[in-house]
């Protein structure tokens, strides 16, 4: 009662603070606060910083002849601005308005591709440069304008003419005012990181007063020092955001070393940490494990920033302040979540997978969580953020945390995770040939009197996983009767894995040009089901889970095993 209580409080919390951000937001849109945005115009871009993020040609000559592939979705204009046409899909326009894209035009390298950036970043100026509302002038896309600004004005003021020039960098400044208005107003998170590192991108790549840089860096330090964990982990649990931010973090830090300028020690350190935390997460074939809101991997991405990683070293096995373990021997990795829910705050991406694990064999994953479909319908969110869509145990078919939809905040597009595990103790195993660890949670005590305990080992070859998972009475078991508990232990397969039945009666897992897997389990027969995978790049796939399904209180304790069977030794043995 005591935790429900809590959570209800800090949701109202959170409500109110959207209340008030969302009041202050307006009156700095307003005329009374609109005239301070004005002020002195910078005469000239000093730098540009660099862009990690790959780029292709092909799109730029897409929106050329306007079509625009944005977020997942195709937008053709039909000659029109696409800064005018009415587009309901949300994501595309923060997209848009974001100028990522402008990326591509670059790398076109060609003066019509120069010529039509010039031309778009003009219309936008006029359409919605003076008129501070809507998707445009939300904090966290008009962050990553004005860094796309900055890393591509070599080509948006190629050939540019005085007029353009002037009104170009007028609005740059004007824009980097008023992020610097709204950024203590902004939603804690990624975001707002992103703000503290586009507001030092202004400082070092325009004429600046020495105070700015110094302002622009000691803010960036401390929420540096607030928001990456000392694993390297983001206070969201993402991966995501962990490859997202570092995107934007090294050329930063790439930025400061160019402009002789010294970087915080918070940021040296931040990247320091995080770049082996992003290995953390990867499996064998460059794919980050798919926990509390990782979609689709975008391998040459993910690439381009560990090319920076100077470590070179093997992973880190554990993950503690992230609440991550990973077991990795023999080719075979297993990446586990082994951590309580993060800040309500902050769980708006977050999933209800405690105690879920993904398992690759080489370069093939086989048992993984559903993930999310990154630029999809959002009414699949819900379902992919459920316990069921993880390889882990549900208790009578209810996720292990919850999900108010009571509360529609507009800085947070999903509802908040509230009433998750609260206690999450987890021991590292590590003896001479094996890895594994025991973790539990508690987030099925309140409803059901029950704790879940999985233990999962691998031997030293990689050749058997083993796992075990037990279902414990808390102290007021008693007190409700258990013979209706329905215990589903889920085995998620990656759409690649065929699964088929041997003669031995033995369910056994294969993909093209990969090793077999064999899973057993003594004390329940498994049950296949169909299943969705929905980090597929091309959008959600239909896939197949294991099912091992009991009530507690005929089992306590289930053990179940898979062992991986080389091809030529498999078929030998048939």
């Amino acid at each position: 009662m005591a935790s429900a209580t809590g959570n209800t409080t800090r949701l109202w919390t959170l409500v109110a603070r959207d209340m008030w951000r969302k009041t202050r937001r307006r009156l700095r849109a307003g005329p009374v606060y609109r005239w301070r945005y004005s002020g002195r115009t910078p005469e000239r871009v000093l730098i540009a910083p660099p862009d990690l993020r790959l780029a292709d040609p092909q799109i730029a000559l897409e929106i050329y002849y306007g079509r625009f592939p944005l977020s997942g979705h195709l937008v053709e204009t039909g000659g029109q601005s696409p800064f005018q046409i009415e587009v309901q899909n949300r994501g595309w326009l923060k997209t848009l308005h974001g100028f990522r894209w402008l990326r591509h035009m670059r790398a076109a390298g060609t003066e019509l591709s120069a010529a039509n950036a010039r031309a778009l970043v003009s219309d936008w100026i006029v359409t919605h440069g003076n008129r501070i509302s809507g998707v445009a002038w939300e904090p966290a896309t008009v962050a990553k304008r004005i860094i796309a600004w900055l890393q591509h004005s070599p080509v948006v003021l190629q050939g540019a003419e005085f007029p353009f020039y002037r009104a170009y960098l007028k609005s740059l400044a004007m824009q980097i005012r008023y992020l610097r208005s709204v950024v203590k107003e902004m939603p804690d998170g990624k975001d707002r990181l992103r703000a503290r590192i586009a507001l030092a991108f202004a400082a070092l790549s325009l004429p600046t007063p020495a105070s700015a840089l110094r302002s622009a860096t000691r803010h960036l330090a401390e929420e540096l020092d607030r928001q990456i964990l000392p694993d390297g982990g983001h206070i969201s649990r993402n991966p995501m955001t962990v490859m997202e931010l570092l995107a934007d973090l090294l050329p930063l830090r790439h930025t400061y070393t160019n402009q002789a300028e010294t970087p915080p020690p918070q940021l040296m350190n931040a990247v320091d940490r995080m770049l082996p935390a992003l290995r953390f997460f990867r499996h064998e074939d460059g794919a980050l494990a798919r926990f509390n809101g990782m979609g689709a991997t975008i391998h040459d991405r993910i690439a381009a920033i560990l090319r920076h990683d100077d470590t070179q070293g093997a992973p880190l096995l554990h993950a503690p302040h992230s609440g991550y373990e990973r077991l990795c021997m023999g080719g075979v990795t297993v990446i586990a979540d082994t951590g309580k829910p993060p800040p309500v705050d902050v769980s708006n991406a977050a999933h209800a997978g405690c105690l879920s694990f993904e398992m690759s064999s080489g370069r093939q994953n086989f048992v993984v969580n559903c993930g999310v479909d990154t630029y999809g319908a959002s009414e699949f969110r819900p379902l992919a953020r459920a316990t069921a869509a993880h390889s882990t145990a549900t208790l009578n078919d209810t996720s292990s945390a919850r999900f108010n939809h009571a509360f529609r905040l507009n800085d947070l597009e999903s509802p908040p995770l509230i009433g998750g595990p609260q206690n999450v103790p987890c021991r590292r195993i590590d003896e001479p040939g094996l890895q594994g660890f025991v973790a539990s949670h508690d987030g099925y005590v309140a409803r059901f009197s029950l704790y879940h305990e999985r233990e999962l080992s691998l031997s030293s070859d990689g050749n058997v996983l083993i796992g075990v998972d037990r279902f414990l009475p808390s102290g007021r078991a008693a007190a409700r009767d258990r013979a209706q508990d329905l215990v589903t232990i889920r085995f998620h397969l990656h759409p690649e894995v065929e699964l088929f039945q041997d003669e031995a009666d033995r369910l056994v897992l294969t993909a093209p040009n990969a090793d077999r897997w064999v899973l057993s389990c003594t004390e329940v027969v498994p049950t296949i089901e169909e299943s969705i995978y929905f980090a597929g790049l091309g959008g959600p796939r239909r896939s197949r889970q294991i099912i091992l399904s009991f009530h507690a209180s005929d089992l306590a304790e289930v053990h179940w095993q898979f062992t991986r069977t080389h091809i030529a030794e498999y078929e030998q043995r048939l």
